[in-house]
């Protein structure tokens, strides 16, 4: 198409105009095509960064590395006490120092002669029996009954591939373990005993030791929940019979009771009556061998919003499942509860009570109970 100027000359401008978009619209194109290789440059160098993971990233690099499972099993370093966690530049690990003091704290304990009696335990079939096994995910939980447990077996029993999903898990197969897939480590051979010991991811839970108590009371002597009929109708007769000052009282076991049987050296004989119903009150050190076995985590009831993340994350299984929601307030330590169960029981007792449990405290950083014992 021509054109015509004032002064009579013929411009062509049109094909000029269509070869100049041309090349605005070529270089537009070279300009994103640059960007994004820029772009998916810097995303490559963020998820390569140790430092800039967050929840999201790590999922997707675990479930898009072929070698993601083996790099989980790599986290567990048998000959060290210290949960794993990021490396840092030096080669030391990035986490949390309170875990880290917390086994310390079982290390300095289990040395102390003093203690030696309260800290140590043969780890027997007995101590097997608590030890439930991921094998799909080289996992070790010590069952610490009156701690939260049934949570941590639910989130087992999902790894382990038994139920989908907690929600589907109903409350008569958790602890039925013929029924939920939670196989006890006292079920291997001497020699995959000992493997799963020294190279698997080992943890349990502990709380204020006293506190547990009154929560084993109230469950298995008060409410009963589960249709347990053996705690009321011939564990709680059995300690009353032996335990129970005033012989004309006819109420049924009383928390004081409770307590004139656990702190007596010679209840023995009564605990192998009962068998092992007694896992609901005995101590953390007769069931889980704390100073025998090097474990990677101690959590706490007390702090169990942060630990359960944490413990998921140092398993390897924060991606697959989460730790069921956790009430607000339930896991704070009650004072007043505990003062008022102790009410009118004699320091004589509660003193023997707490030189059963000492060990309990102190391996585990709980403060001495000094407002019942003096």
């Amino acid at each position: 198409m021509e054109n015509v100027n004032p002064s009579g000359r013929i411009i062509e401008w049109l094909p000029f105009d269509n070869m100049h978009h041309q090349w605005l619209l070529l270089a537009a194109c070279f300009w994103v095509v640059f960007m994004f290789m820029v772009a998916s440059k810097f995303i490559t160098l963020t998820f390569k960064d140790p430092d800039g993971y967050s929840a999201k990233q790590e999922f997707v690099s675990l479930t898009t590395m072929p070698e993601a499972g083996k790099l989980r099993r790599e986290k567990h370093f048998p000959e060290d006490t210290k949960p794993t966690g990021k490396l840092l530049s030096d080669g030391h690990p990035d986490q949390p120092q309170v875990y880290l003091e917390r086994l310390e704290l079982i290390r300095n304990a289990c040395r102390e002669e003093a203690l030696r009696n309260l800290s140590h335990t043969e780890v027997s079939k007995f101590v097997l029996d608590r030890i439930f096994v991921c094998d799909k995910h080289r996992i070790l939980f010590c069952q610490t009954p009156k701690v939260g447990n049934t949570q941590w077996k639910k989130v087992l029993i999902v790894l382990n591939g038994a139920f989908s999903s907690i929600e589907e898990i109903p409350e008569n197969v958790v602890h039925d373990h013929e029924k939920n897939g939670l196989p006890r480590l006292s079920s291997f051979s001497k020699t995959g005993i000992q493997k799963r010991l020294k190279t698997y991811f080992k943890f349990f839970i502990v709380r204020d030791p006293f506190e547990r108590l009154i929560s084993a009371f109230k469950d298995k002597f008060v409410h009963n929940p589960r249709f347990e009929p053996w705690y009321r109708h011939e564990i709680a007769p059995g300690i009353i019979r032996k335990y129970r000052k005033d012989r004309t009282e006819t109420r049924g076991i009383q928390f004081e009771d409770f307590v004139r049987y656990l702190g007596d050296p010679n209840r023995r004989w009564l605990d192998l009556q009962f068998g092992d119903h007694i896992i609901h009150w005995v101590t953390y050190v007769e069931l889980c061998a704390p100073c025998e076995i090097k474990y990677s985590v101690i959590g706490h009831h007390e702090t169990l919003e942060e630990d359960a993340p944490y413990i998921l994350k140092e398993a390897g299984i924060d991606h697959l499942v989460s730790y069921p929601t956790i009430p607000p307030g339930i896991t704070l330590y009650n004072r007043t509860k505990v003062e008022h169960y102790f009410l009118g029981i004699s320091k004589r007792d509660i003193r023997r009570l707490y030189a059963r449990f000492e060990g309990d405290f102190k391996l585990f950083g709980y403060q001495k109970p000094d407002f019942l014992l003096n």
